[in-house]
């Protein structure tokens, strides 16, 4: 039986474990990733941690997220993130240079190479053949201390994509369709690779746009091959001594194989509030639009640009609407200023925004109240624009600049628009790196600048043998980082800072909880399935484990939140017994005895309600590294035992 290209690029890098599912495996890492609002932290652990220099073969750092500076907070995390990287060998790419996972396209992936981020987003680099994987800062910081990756071997299910797209269908509606079919819960512990004749009509940038919203779907990530087009994508960028071809052997097995029809493809949305509450656009109806959205790293190269600057060349937005552009780099935003697209958009009415994530992340054009946003992102979760009123449509740039113009959701082939949207890949992008700057040959020049904003990441002690606290919330199906640690304009230049960032800790799921956590010293969550879907921010569980949250109890976990619980010292249980959460009350007092032994053990955990007197069986399903890490209290302890 041969291998397919996720397990050609795992064996390749494995240093511990076998290939076998379901099993704990290690696997080297080449290459890291971070940005300004999980780097400051991730780089607070890596120097706890007494390293003097990473030990990649390449790391860089990029500003993209937290570039409004209406205070010295963010100004401050730049300048420190500036110094650390200088003084550790990281490469360091300065505010308005692009989106990281842009920019690391373009500039810094080498396919068949392994890369962890610390974004979720970091598979879109699976683009250009690419393992590369979102994480916690914490495990992005152990990588560049040269340590391994650990995860469960992943399943690989093979979307293979047959026919061409047709005019106005595009990149965007493909993975929309596959989140329609899967859902935000059908990739987790599975890897989404893509093969078929119908990936040679794909550009390197479209296959990122897919490979950039598995994220979506809880994948471990997604993967293309290498092949011809991503060797002239490398090429055009003055790289292509970083090609190699890489593909699926002729016999490759897979998990599951799902087909795609690319020639019966239509324009699609995800309708609010979830990236899986996907419909044609046809069906949606004509819903008034307030504002469009396009860019952030799903939809922002140079050819998503340009296919828009078409549209709207000659045309005007329509007076009800703001449309907002954000390029995904420099680099694109260089070429489309030098090519004339750039007047063209400008001309059409829109507002052209820094090169960075902006309002994808809420940094930034919350809509007005009650209004309806068409956005090209990733991510439509119910408050993350910003406004907590606002219904966010997910769409393609197509779908968003047509329906620009008509002022309702449209779909773009209802125009009957005589418009070429064949944009050919330039035989050159435009390379100008002055905006990357590469680190001090000599650490010991390099001076740390830490602001007053900055402050020291909490710290777990070792797992004691018995667990007690209340049941502080009860959240349902679904909940998102964004819900349990929010991340807006207000908040992310604080999220160095976790002291501050606590008082709003699953505060828009109950205004009362950090209130709570501090009136009883800290307690228990419980949530139902997917617990922690979406960003990969730590702070997620470090202002839990601030407030003294020492457990857990799930349906089931996302899979990037449960490594961050468990890097922070917090137990993640899962529910035998479904029946168990809905009888489960909030202020329940809750009481694990053994815990250590219990977890040793592997079994499942009996968790005694003191309230109601019944007893539960929750299963802790720890890899043998993962209980090594509890028992330490977290991982930074765990990595300073070793290294001591």
């Amino acid at each position: 039986m041969g291998l397919n290209l996720t397990q050609k690029i795992i064996k390749a890098h494995l240093v511990d474990g076998v290939m076998e599912p379901g099993a704990e495996i290690g696997i080297r890492i080449d290459q890291t990733l971070t940005q300004d609002s999980t780097g400051t932290m991730a780089y607070l652990q890596l120097e706890a941690m007494g390293i003097e220099r990473v030990k990649t073969k390449l790391s860089a750092a990029y500003i993209d997220h937290n570039m409004l500076q209406q205070g010295f907070e963010n100004a401050d995390d730049h300048k420190y993130i500036q110094t650390i990287a200088s003084k550790y060998g990281i490469y360091f790419s300065r505010p308005g240079n692009g989106i990281c996972h842009q920019v690391h396209l373009e500039r810094f992936g080498v396919p068949g190479q392994s890369l962890l981020g610390s974004d979720s987003h970091t598979p879109t680099n699976g683009g250009i053949g690419m393992l590369a994987i979102g994480a916690g800062g914490m495990d992005v910081a152990v990588a560049m201390a040269g340590e391994p990756y650990y995860i469960i071997m992943p399943q690989v299910i093979n979307v293979k994509l047959v026919g061409r797209l047709r005019p106005f269908v595009s990149a965007k509606d493909i993975i929309l369709e596959v989140l329609r079919r899967l859902t935000v819960k059908g990739g987790v512990g599975k890897v989404i690779e893509y093969t078929g004749e119908g990936i040679t009509g794909l550009s390197v940038p479209e296959r990122a746009t897919i490979a950039n919203m598995g994220a979506e779907l809880g994948a471990t990530t997604s993967i293309f091959p290498s092949d011809e087009i991503t060797r002239q994508f490398l090429a055009a960028q003055q790289r292509e001594s970083a090609w190699v071809e890489l593909s699926a052997d002729a016999d490759a097995e897979y998990e599951q194989v799902l087909t795609i029809d690319l020639t019966k493809l239509e324009p699609l949305t995800a309708k609010p509030h979830s990236p899986d509450n996907v419909v044609r656009v046809s069906e949606a109806g004509r819903i008034k639009v307030d504002q469009v959205a396009i860019g952030s790293c799903t939809n922002s190269s140079y050819q998503d640009l340009m296919r828009v600057a078409r549209i709207l060349k000659g045309r005007t937005v329509d007076a009800q609407v703001s449309l907002v552009i954000s390029p995904g780099s420099k680099q694109v935003l260089t070429m489309l200023a030098e090519n004339g697209a750039l007047a063209d958009l400008i001309a059409a009415g829109a507002r052209i925004l820094e090169s960075g994530c902006g309002p994808c992340i809420g940094m930034g054009q919350a809509p007005a109240s009650n209004a309806v946003s068409l956005r090209t992102f990733n991510r439509n979760f119910k408050g993350r624009c910003g406004t907590l009123s606002a219904g966010v449509y997910l769409v393609s740039p197509e779908t968003a600049a047509v329906s620009a113009l008509t002022g309702v959701l449209t779909d773009p082939r209802q125009l009957g628009l005589d418009v070429d949207l064949n944009i050919e890949m330039p035989d050159k992008f435009l390379v100008n790196d002055n905006m990357i700057i590469a680190p001090s040959s000599d650490s010991a020049e390099v001076e740390i600048v830490r602001g007053p904003n900055i402050k020291p990441f909490p710290r777990n002690k070792p797992l004691a043998e018995k667990l007690s606290g209340k049941v502080l919330i009860k959240v349902g199906d679904n909940i998102t980082t964004d819900q349990i640690m929010p991340s807006d304009a207000k908040l992310l230049p604080y999220r160095s800072n976790i002291p501050y960032l606590a008082e709003f800790c699953l505060t828009p799921c109950n205004p009362e909880f950090p209130k709570r956590a501090k009136d009883y010293n800290g307690g228990i969550i419980v949530g139902g399935e997917n617990y922690g879907q979406g960003s990969s921010r730590e702070h997620a569980a470090l202002a839990p484990l601030y407030l003294g949250v020492k457990a857990v109890l799930a349906k089931s976990f996302a899979r990037i939140h449960r490594a961050n619980l468990i890097n922070s010292g917090i137990v993640p249980l899962v529910f035998v017994n479904l029946a168990d959460y809905d009888q489960i009350q909030e202020f329940d007092l809750l009481f694990i005895d053994g815990l250590c032994e219990q977890i040793q053990k592997g079994n499942g955990m009996i968790v005694k309600n003191m309230t109601q007197n019944v007893e539960y069986e929750l299963e802790s399903m720890l890899t043998k590294k993962e209980t090594d890490i509890l028992l330490a209290g977290g991982k930074i302890n765990l990595i300073r035992n070793k290294l001591n």
